[in-house]
């Protein structure tokens, strides 16, 4: 059976830089299945909040193994106290070996009807997709990520302060970056992409540009 090519697209980011929202315009442009990784943690996390007493790696084994990526649409899982949540369990080897092997399922077996795949989340380019065929760090001033998380929970209603969410990017980013398994970090060949300045259009138009010159190549 002839091995399908595929393109792998791998992107890390701390929280609110724009990567979950490029990584949908790569999967619209290029007909990849999506899959924002963090997500699932915050999946997890949620169950952590809701259910703490049914916790144990057996029962999360289910949950991961039934998972189904419509499950991670829900609103419910994009508040700050379940991206707290997630940022603690995501610390746990068990746990993120559970979210690999359901990670490497959609980055390198999608369903047939795609061209491949492209995942954001923490530890992609360096751990879940090292062979990807584009890597991209997507990154931006921290100031102005709390500005659109905040934007984003006062779109949905949400009673928070600017300082609380900045407060929180703060110690996500302390948490993602030092935690012992799966960190954040840039890896030597991932692609910087700086957002501060950039607008949505002109963020893709730069990734794009990018992809297409390997792409034709």
């Amino acid at each position: 059976m002839k091995k399908r090519k595929l393109i792998t697209v791998a992107i890390d980011s701390p929280a609110a830089a724009g990567a979950g929202t490029q990584a949908k315009l790569i999967a619209k442009n290029y007909n990849l299945i999506h899959l924002d990784t963090g997500r699932i943690y915050r999946f997890i996390g949620k169950i952590n909040l809701d259910t703490p007493k049914k916790i144990n790696y057996n029962y999360l084994k289910k949950k991961i193994k039934n998972l189904k990526i419509k499950d991670l649409k829900n609103k419910d899982l994009l508040s700050d106290k379940v991206a707290t949540a997630a940022s603690i369990v995501a610390k746990e080897k068990k746990i993120r070996s559970l979210v690999h092997k359901f990670q490497q399922r959609y980055a390198y077996s999608p369903p047939l009807k795609y061209s491949g795949s492209v995942l954001d989340g923490r530890d992609i380019t360096s751990i879940q997709m090292k062979n990807a065929t584009f890597k991209f760090y997507i990154t931006a001033n921290i100031k102005v990520r709390a500005m659109r998380r905040y934007k984003e929970y006062k779109a949905l209603k949400k009673k928070i302060s600017f300082k609380q969410v900045l407060k929180s990017l703060k110690n996500r980013d302390k948490s993602d970056k030092n935690r012992k398994y799966g960190p954040l970090k840039k890896t030597k060949d991932s692609i910087l992409i700086n957002t501060t300045k950039l607008s949505r259009k002109r963020c893709f138009e730069k990734i794009k540009a990018i992809m297409d010159r390997k792409i034709k190549i």
